[in-house]
């Protein structure tokens, strides 16, 4: 089992190209393109982590939930999100505004990474500074990361989910999460 995330699909929204400057010439390219590589990415036993975003119609939504091969489709709200809304509490296995996880890994301390799940990018977030993590959607890869968060989109992950252990590699070149309460 692998645990993915992703964001920003904007299926069927045919100004996100323009906007992001994506390589598609139309929207049945970009969508055909994106639940393609999620398709090869993600397996039955999977779990899905959805920040937001996901299209700009319902027959979109429900194309990318019926096709996914995994039904652990945990989903993020975005700002986008209103137009699929009914499809995306069908068809996900939750969805929340803010989420807050827990990863097994043995090089957590205590054995589980703490990861704050959010649509936008927060500067604190619950224990970023005893060293969790924050995942993010939205700015469509024009934030810089601050400490231990990672903007999860597809806009900069080569239009792909990022698995799990992806994100620990980049997360092990970045810098720790300044301590914000304490620092002045």
């Amino acid at each position: 089992m692998t645990c993915w995330f992703t964001a920003d699909y904007h299926l069927s929204h045919a100004n996100i190209i323009r906007h992001c400057n994506r390589p598609f010439r139309n929207v049945d390219e970009m969508n055909k393109t994106l639940i393609g590589n999620f398709l090869d990415a993600v397996e039955e036993n999977d779990t899905v982590y959805f920040l937001g975003d996901l299209s700009w119609d319902q027959p979109s939504a429900k194309e990318f939930f019926l096709r996914s091969p995994t039904k652990d489709i945990v989903f993020v709200w975005g700002n986008h999100d209103k137009r699929c809304r009914s499809v995306v509490q069908k068809y996900s296995s939750s969805t929340h505004d803010l989420l807050t996880v827990s990863i097994p890994d043995d090089d957590a301390p205590g054995g589980k990474r703490r990861i704050v799940l959010c649509h936008y990018s927060m500067r604190v977030w619950d224990g970023s500074h005893h060293g969790s993590w924050m995942l993010y959607g939205h700015s469509h890869g024009n934030l810089p990361p601050a400490g231990k968060s990672l903007d999860v989109g597809v806009d900069v992950n080569g239009f792909k989910p990022v698995s799990y252990e992806a994100i620990k590699r980049s997360m092990r070149k970045m810098d720790d999460n300044p301590d914000l309460i304490r620092e002045k």
